[in-house]
């Protein structure tokens, strides 16, 4: 029945958007010609509409209240995108190399190690090494 998950990422600036998922990230990936924001745009080019490869995925269900390590707690309803990698420290670095804005140093998360990562054009996004049990397949490498 379900095959994959389609995340969709909103931005005010969605060829700097792709530019950093294609080169800091490196994701493996495809373009959509039926679909692009340029019509001139080429294969793989970030004013195309680039499709990514975001390797194995799992999702989890998080209540908006409750307690938590003994402490009462509420959130907003919203969605969250994560990236889960095995090394924070070394992936950190790494993207920092390619170009990324780190604002922070990891920081213990509870759940896993981790910090946010500047995404041009949209909000940051949170890159963790996860201490809770996982789902997904035996990760890839952790960046191309």
């Amino acid at each position: 029945m379900i095959t994959a998950v389609h995340t969709l990422i909103y931005s005010d600036d969605a060829a700097a958007t792709r530019a950093f998922f294609k080169d800091v990230l490196q994701l493996p990936h495809v373009t959509d010609p039926s679909s692009s924001d340029d019509p001139q745009a080429g294969e793989g080019d970030p004013a195309g509409w680039l499709i990514f490869d975001t390797g194995p995925s799992e999702l989890g269900v998080h209540p908006t209240k409750g307690e938590f390590g003994g402490e009462e707690f509420t959130a907003p309803r919203h969605h969250q995108i994560s990236l889960m990698v095995q090394d924070i420290t070394a992936a950190l670095a790494e993207l920092r190399e390619r170009g990324a804005v780190v604002p922070a140093e990891p920081a213990d998360l509870g759940f896993g190690v981790g910090a946010e990562v500047e995404v041009p054009g949209t909000d940051p996004i949170l890159i963790y090494a996860p201490r809770h049990p996982t789902i997904a397949p035996t990760p890839r490498s952790e960046f191309p």
